[in-house]
């Protein structure tokens, strides 16, 4: 629990830590003036994108409540920023390094995306079945005949199968032309 915990904190610290490694890492193993610059703005799009990837993560209640991330949050997380330090060190030798590092971001975001489809479905599922119950009860009470909340008596449809059902009855309004 201690490192979900850790990588709940770390995942917001990242936005500005591993952005501003890129763009302290690049120039001092070797990058010129230029790359630095593309860098740079690279950096802000990838500070962005970890935000997003933040936003996503925190967006779970379970993750809110616990203020742990879940395993598999954590191991997407550990390899996504493991590359993006590595990519501070060794951009001018590993160009393919940049290319794993992004396809390593669309991994983190799509589980991000999957894991909130997913806890949102469950809560989703679980307020139906809630839902579900107390119309039973509610059907349960006017079957029995009288409303206990109102002591009121439903009238029975002679003639129906179920002769304590409820009747509705809705008032129309003639319409004007």
């Amino acid at each position: 629990m201690m490192i979900r915990r850790a990588f709940y904190y770390w995942q917001f610290a990242a936005v500005v830590v591993l952005p501003a490694w890129l763009v302290i890492g690049w120039p001092i193993f070797g990058a010129g003036g230029w790359k630095v610059l593309g860098v740079f703005f690279g950096a802000v799009l990838l500070g962005t994108w970890l935000l997003a990837v933040a936003a996503l993560y925190f967006a779970r209640r379970s993750v809110r409540s616990q203020r742990a991330l879940s395993w598999p949050n954590v191991g997407a997380l550990t390899i996504w920023h493991a590359l993006i330090v590595a990519i501070g060190f060794y951009a001018e030798s590993a160009p393919m390094l940049s290319v794993i590092a992004i396809l390593a971001g669309i991994g983190a975001t799509w589980l991000g995306i999957w894991e909130l489809y997913v806890a949102a479905r469950r809560r989703v599922n679980a307020a139906m079945e809630e839902i579900d119950q107390a119309a039973r009860g509610a059907y349960g009470q006017a079957a029995s005949g009288d409303d206990s909340a109102t002591g009121a008596r439903h009238p029975r449809i002679p003639g129906s199968r179920n002769s304590r059902s409820k009747v509705i009855v809705v008032a129309e309004k003639p319409h004007r032309r």
